[in-house]
């Protein structure tokens, strides 16, 4: 019994050690407070790794940045989404940031824990996306790694998989076999477990001021949107499959876009 209290009473003072907002509040106004079992950097290194072996399987395929044009034009939108990474996290500005291009049918990009980003060329072709709706859709997946969703579903993983035990070990620095195993399943946790409803809305909310502060119309968010509603019919796009893009959030957007124009408008003027 005093061990089952104490195993309870350390996975408690962890939840709340552990418990923190990953960003600053601003016009968008998320602040919720979140849970963060793995450390940053452990996940960031597993995020980095899968990454690299992404790149290497492209490159054998000869689909990795194939077509330069592309290439540049994404990283140029990307670049200035990430030059206004420092308003919601300033660390996020030493980020070792990497943007490619995948030739590849699928209509989907994401930005892993750490700036990783990925974006495939269905999506820039199946969409005939403007620059401001590119502009949207990476910047929706920056404010997941800015908000370390990834890092926040790993976390809420690791309790499920391993328990109440291996949190007490966790903290006692013991967790031995366990921590092995929740780092070796870090990338497939990653890709394998779909964002929560309200992580999307995180990502809707700030992806939507970072784009406006980089100088991309709000507005191509729903735009964006209703086009990747209609792509697939009755089967939406690989993108859609954990980011339901029905009526309530394209209200959401169109309810934010007002408090964020202005900061589009003094971007346009800059």
């Amino acid at each position: 019994m005093k061990k089952l209290t104490l195993v309870l009473l350390t996975a408690l003072s962890l939840q709340i050690g552990g418990c923190a907002t990953t960003t600053k509040d601003s016009v968008s106004g998320v602040n919720r407070s979140q849970f963060m079992l793995l450390s940053a950097s452990q996940v960031t290194s597993m995020s980095s790794q899968a990454y690299t072996q992404t790149l290497k399987e492209a490159e054998t395929k000869k689909t990795l940045n194939a077509d330069k044009a592309q290439l540049d034009r994404v990283r140029t939108i990307s670049n200035r989404l990430i030059a206004q990474v420092g308003v919601f996290r300033p660390d996020a500005t030493q980020w070792k940031w990497e943007v490619n291009v995948d030739k590849s049918d699928q209509v989907n990009a994401y930005c892993m824990p750490g700036g990783k980003i990925m974006v495939y060329t269905g999506l820039i072709e199946k969409l005939n996306a403007t620059d401001d709706e590119l502009g949207a859709v990476i910047g929706h997946e920056i404010a997941h790694a800015l908000r370390e969703h990834g890092r926040e579903r790993m976390s809420q993983a690791y309790v499920q998989q391993f328990g109440l035990q291996a949190l007490a070990a966790f903290v006692t620095g013991s967790a031995g076999t366990a921590a092995v195993q929740a780092a070796g399943m870090g990338s497939q946790l990653f890709f394998a477990l779909p964002n929560s409803r309200l992580q999307e809305t995180e990502a809707d909310k700030i992806g939507l001021e970072l784009s406006a502060r980089a100088g991309y119309n709000p507005e191509a968010a729903i735009t964006l949107w209703q086009k990747m509603s209609k792509l697939g019919g009755a089967k939406p796009p690989q993108f859609l499959s954990t980011h339901p893009a029905n009526e309530t959030r394209i209200a959401e957007l169109s309810a934010l876009v007002p408090k964020v124009k202005p900061l589009y408008e003094a971007a346009k003027k800059s």
